[in-house]
């Protein structure tokens, strides 16, 4: 069931007059009296606290509550590097899904700088305004680097969601994929076209699902033993083999990611795959491969695009809202593996149950349930949020880096969630 979605260029930058987020107000200031308490002389108060005990910053300021979205504008969407300043839409857009999706106020921050080091520098600095840091759009191999680097020096999660979001959100489609198509991951010849931030991350949380046979390729063809000019983090999946190009490595492939660029996948290479594949052609806005080809081809295959009018779109807005919600809501000190496998796992499970009407309208009345076209829940369920950010919150508590009190009632916490998003829908 496709979606017809169409924005022209006029129809966006009407759209975009004026930026789409803006600051407001918590707190009465209407009066005299409320001016000295937001500013001199009440502010002194909590000012004097917080330089005693650093963490009642989460009490009294937007800290908890509050994420910085920082790129140089190096990697942005599939535009490439155009800059900081021409990417500001993009990380402004950003903004609205963290504040849309999970209620999460979010600055973005572009820099002139793409020195990973001094990125790194300038992010630690502004650290403490932060609840946490999503870094985004910064080209491989420097987002591993700052990524690293960063969390390592600073007490707040730091996330790049082009690696860990679409690798979380394609985890859960690889779920529930294994499960209609009865395949066991152990077994399966994975192939990922394009070893950037996105496709080495997804490789990365395969593996830990079980996955033994991924086969990567970059620009140059397969990522393989004999290469001698691939980065650390290409080299962790170098492996032996025959296979050199696309369509060697397509020959018995079990499922195929494409992260890499429009039309790459032919008719042949589609036959060529083993029964019911598995195909993420995720290049936007044209994938490696358009369903309606598949479709000419074969009609076993289980199909996701990054895009609104196919079914199964792959989209980050379901996932890095709800992770920094629930990292923020226990304190986290970091986003670890174990989080981020809750909330594809947490997500994959939405999946199965029975889709809401709402929904459903949303999407012009589809008759969604979970098989071949209903693989991961739509953006607009807005249970995604108790059920990921639940999910989040607890396997932090579990990893030891949630700095809530140790009687945190994680049961209590999904019952708000769900009371918030039933609020809202009156």
């Amino acid at each position: 069931m496709a979606v017809n979605i169409k924005v022209t260029k006029e129809e966006s930058l009407e759209y975009h007059i004026g930026g789409k987020i803006g600051i407001d107000i918590t707190k009465p200031c209407d009066t005299a009296r409320d001016l000295s308490m937001a500013y001199t002389p009440g502010v002194a108060y909590p000012c004097r606290d917080i330089a005693e005990d650093p963490e009642l910053a989460y009490k009294y300021t937007n800290k908890g509550n509050l994420v910085a979205v920082i790129s140089d504008g190096t990697a942005v969407l599939g535009l490439g590097n155009i800059g900081g300043l021409a990417g500001k839409p993009v990380m402004e857009g950003k903004s609205v899904l963290f504040k849309a999706f999970a209620n999460i106020d979010a600055f973005d921050i572009e820099l002139d700088e793409h020195d990973p080091d001094k990125i790194v520098e300038i992010c630690k600095a502004i650290s403490p305004t932060f609840g946490g840091i999503n870094l985004e759009d910064i080209k491989a191999p420097g987002c591993f680097e700052i990524e690293e680097k960063l969390q390592a020096l600073v007490d707040i999660p730091v996330m790049h969601d082009d690696q860990h979001g679409t690798a979380m959100i394609t985890s859960a489609a690889l779920i529930n994929s294994l499960e209609i198509s009865g395949k066991n991951i152990h077994e399966m010849k994975i192939v990922i076209s394009g070893a950037g931030a996105a496709g080495i991350a997804c490789g990365k949380m395969y593996r830990l699902l079980g996955a033994e046979h991924i086969v990567m390729l970059d620009s140059k063809g397969v990522i393989h033993s004999k290469r001698d000019d691939l980065n650390k983090y290409k080299a962790a999946f170098a492996i032996e083999t025959e296979d050199r190009t696309l369509d060697d490595a397509m020959k018995g492939a079990d499922m195929f990611l494409g992260l890499s660029a429009p039309g790459i996948v032919s008719k042949e290479m589609i036959a060529a795959m083993n029964p019911n594949p598995i195909i993420f052609a995720l290049s936007n806005p044209v994938p490696e491969v358009l369903p309606e080809l598949v479709a000419e081809v074969r009609d076993d295959v289980m199909m996701g695009t990054g895009r609104s009018d196919y079914p199964n779109q792959v989209n980050n807005v379901l996932g890095f809202p709800f992770i920094f919600r629930g990292a923020l809501d226990v304190r986290a000190t970091k986003v670890t593996e174990n989080m981020k496998m809750a909330a594809a796992k947490a997500l994959a499970k939405l999946a199965k149950k029975d889709v809401p009407q709402y929904v459903k309208d949303a999407y012009d009345g589809a008759d969604l349930k979970f098989g071949l076209d209903y693989i991961i829940p739509k953006p607009f369920d807005r249970r995604v949020l108790p059920e990921v950010s639940t999910a989040v919150a607890r396997a932090a508590i579990e990893d030891g880096v949630a700095r809530v009190s140790k009687d945190f009632d994680i049961d209590a916490y999904y019952s708000k969630l769900t009371w918030q998003i039933e609020s809202e829908k009156k």
